[in-house]
This record gives structure tokens, C-alpha cells and sequence, in this order.
């Protein structure tokens, strides 16, 4: 087990996978989740140095006593905090939502550390139904006591959006971000990150951030987008492609948000901008 300590005093979990000589990737988790957000992508990607990162108050990372640090410029920071605790000059980046937005403020703030970008299922627009449906479950434990009922619960939610995925795929992912205890399951991240994005929503509108995702032209960079996302519209992935015509972009049948980085057709667009680099 591997931490290091950021500017601001906390201790922050990552693992490193693969070849110590390869190339740096980088990923960044979704929103309440941590590095088992990459279990599926990892033993297709031994040929990098890869580099998981737990966020602040996610996974075995320490929770931020102050939570409107639960931030995306500040978790920028802790990246690249965690780059200099590695002596990494340079980095890919892999971000799945939460992590992709975090990748695209590095873009347009540190570009010269980035040698590659990939964003899963995020782009520079969130329509608000996925917002809404964000909101519903973040920082709520769920109604479900074990872990059984809540991978039932999940199979019966996602079945419309992964119409191909096995019951036993959505066993492992409650198993993997929730906690068994007596009292029922438990959250494996920290509950006030629901206050920081409420008194972020106070605070005003959402400034535009298409100018984020320009910051990545001129970098190898491609998305990933699940057919059936409610969190990047096939509109906004279009427009992506437009804006940046350099983009490499896949959109997954059967899959809605997030696509688990194992299927073939997401496992070679990211080898294909890795080649890029």
C-alpha cells in the first residue's frame, strides 16, 4: 500500500500496476468511487507504468475535514502533487467522469506535465437528467442491507443501459464500493462530498467549460461514450468531434454510464492514442 501526503496535509492512497518502464497513465476515478474503478481496464494495460489514484475522501484515502475542498481544481492539484511525490515530468491521463473533468482543468492549467488524455464517458457538458440522477443516490447509503440485495437492485436499475452484462459484474461492483457492516452497507467515500456539490450548485450556474476541453488540442486525446450515457450526450459528443477534429472517439452499444474500460472497442481507442504519445 502505497501514500503520499498533499500540501494541505492529507494522506492519499495510489497503487502502481504494470511496467516500471512504460509509459505513465494516470487514472482518475468517478465521482464516489476510487482506483477499483480501473479493475477490469488493468490487465489489459501492463504495458504502462499505470498509476491508480484514491481522491480525497474516496477509497483509503483520508477524508478533507473542510469538504468544499471535494473540488475539481483542487483534486486537479492532488494529481499533480502525486506527480511530483513520483518524480513524474510527464503523464497520460485516463479520467472517467469525475476524473475526466479533473483532466480537462489539467489541460487547461498544466498541459506541459500531460503527454495524453482520455476521457470516459464525460465530456464538457451534463445534461441535467444525469445530474438529477447523480444527486438522487450521492452520499446516501442504499436501502439495500446486504450485499446480495443491493447487486440485485443494481442489476434491475442498469439493465436497461447494459443490456449484455452479466448479474455477477454488478455483484462486484456493489461488493467493490460499499462495505458490509451489521447496520447494513456502508459508503466507501466520504458522505459530505453530496454538501460540496450542493453549495457548489448554490454558488451560481456552471461556468462554461468548453474552454477546458479545447486546453487538449494539440495533445493525443480520444473519449469514450456509452450509447446509453445520461452524463455525455450523443449531442455533446458530436460537438466534441467538431470542435476538436483531432479527437479519437468510440461510442459503446450496450453500455450507458460508465463503460468499464474491458470492452474491445474502448481498450483500442486508448491503445491508439497511447501510441499517439
Amino acid at each position: 500500500m502505497s501514500h503520499f501526503t498533499t500540501s494541505d496535509g492529507l494522506s492519499l492512497f495510489y497503487q502502481i500496476s504494470g511496467t516500471p518502464e512504460g509509459t505513465p497513465l494516470i487514472c482518475l476515478p468517478g465521482l464516489t468511487r476510487d482506483s477499483r474503478d480501473f479493475r477490469y481496464f488493468a490487465p489489459h494495460a501492463q504495458a504502462y507504468r499505470l498509476i491508480t489514484l484514491d481522491a480525497r475522501g474516496r477509497g483509503q484515502s483520508d477524508p478533507d475535514p473542510q469538504f468544499t475542498n471535494y473540488n475539481v481544481p483542487r483534486e486537479a492539484q492532488d494529481v499533480l502533487e502525486l506527480m511530483d511525490h513520483l518524480q513524474l515530468p510527464k503523464a497520460a491521463l485516463l479520467g472517467t467522469s469525475r476524473g475526466g473533468m479533473v483532466a480537462m482543468v489539467l489541460a487547461a492549467t498544466a498541459k506541459a506535465r500531460l503527454t495524453a488524455v482520455i476521457l470516459n464517458d464525460v465530456g464538457p457538458e451534463v445534461p441535467k437528467d444525469g445530474i438529477d440522477r447523480i444527486m438522487h443516490y450521492v452520499g446516501r447509503r442504499p436501502a439495500a442491507k446486504t450485499h446480495a440485495q443491493a447487486a440485485e437492485t443494481l442489476a434491475a436499475l442498469m439493465a436497461p443501459a447494459f443490456a449484455d452484462v452479466p448479474a455477477q459484474r454488478w455483484r462486484e461492483e456493489v461488493e467493490a464500493f460499499y462495505d458490509a457492516s451489521p447496520e447494513g452497507l456502508q459508503l466507501r467515500y466520504d458522505p459530505r462530498i453530496r454538501d460540496a456539490l450542493l453549495a457548489q450548485a448554490e454558488a451560481g450556474p456552471v461556468p462554461d467549460l468548453w474552454p477546458l476541453f479545447i486546453a487538449l488540442e494539440g495533445l493525443p486525446c480520444g473519449v469514450i461514450r456509452g450509447a446509453n450515457s445520461d452524463v455525455l450526450s450523443h449531442e455533446t459528443y458530436r460537438e466534441m468531434q467538431t470542435r476538436l477534429p483531432s479527437l479519437q472517439a468510440v461510442e459503446l452499444t450496450n453500455r450507458g454510464h460508465v463503460p468499464f474500460l474491458d470492452e474491445p472497442a474502448a481498450l483500442t481507442l486508448i491503445q491508439s492514442v497511447m501510441e499517439q504519445i
